[in-house]
C-alpha cells in the first residue's frame, strides 16, 4: 500500500490524528438513508468551516460511522466537534419529520436526543503502522459487518477515493482481513 495522505513524521504530530467510532442510539439503522447522508454531510461540513479538521478516512454504516481525523496544530478540541455534528445533524434530522427513540429519565435530563448514543470512541494514532491499519480497518468494516462481500461493493467510504489515488491498486482481501483482525487486540 502506498503511504497515506498524511504522513506522521515526528510524536509532536501523533496527537492530532484520532480515530473515532461513532454509534446511533440503540444502533438503529438510519445513516445510510439519503436523508441522513445528506444532513450528516452538511453537519461535517458546517463543523469542518468553523473547526478545521481533515477527514483521513471514513466509512458510514447503517448504525455507526468511522473516521480519521487530523485536526490543526494546536487544537484538540474534538469533542466540542462531535457534539457540534451531533446537534446539527439531530436537528436537521427531526425538523424534516423523521422520528427518535424514545428517551429513559435520565436522558431527557440531560438533553439527549434518542438519535446517538451520548458517547463515541475515540483512539489516538500512536504512528504509521497503526494509522495505515486503521485505514484499512475502516475500510474493511462493511465487509466485517457482512453488508457487502467485497469492500469495493460498499459506497459510503474513503476507500474509492484511495483507490483512485493509487493508494489500494489491487486489494488482497484475506489479508486486509489478517490485518484489520489484529487492529484492536492490544487495546
Amino acid at each position: 500500500m502506498c503511504s497515506v495522505y498524511v504522513k506522521l513524521q515526528t510524536s509532536e504530530i501523533l496527537w492530532r490524528v484520532l480515530f473515532f467510532t461513532v454509534v446511533c442510539y440503540r444502533r438503529r439503522k438510519i445513516l445510510v438513508g439519503e436523508l441522513a447522508r445528506n444532513y450528516l454531510r452538511r453537519a461535517f461540513e458546517k463543523v469542518r468551516s468553523k473547526r478545521y479538521f481533515k477527514t483521513i478516512a471514513f466509512c458510514l454504516l447503517p448504525e455507526h460511522l468511522h473516521c480519521i481525523w487530523k485536526l490543526p496544530e494546536g487544537d484538540a478540541d474534538f469533542s466540542i466537534r462531535w457534539s457540534l455534528i451531533k446537534r446539527d445533524f439531530t436537528t436537521n434530522y427531526l425538523k424534516e419529520g423523521e422520528d427518535e427513540f424514545t428517551q429513559t429519565d435520565s436522558r431527557l435530563k440531560h438533553r439527549h436526543r434518542g438519535i446517538w448514543q451520548k458517547r463515541f470512541w475515540e483512539h489516538q494514532i500512536r504512528d504509521e503502522r497503526d494509522l495505515q491499519s486503521r485505514i484499512d480497518y475502516i475500510h474493511y468494516n462493511p465487509v466485517k459487518h457482512g453488508l457487502v462481500k467485497d469492500v469495493r461493493d460498499w459506497p459510503w467510504s474513503t476507500y474509492h477515493k484511495y483507490v483512485e489515488s493509487g493508494c489500494y491498486a489491487k486489494v488482497d482481501s484475506d489479508k486486509m482481513q489478517q490485518i484489520v483482525s489484529n487492529v484492536f487486540i492490544n487495546e
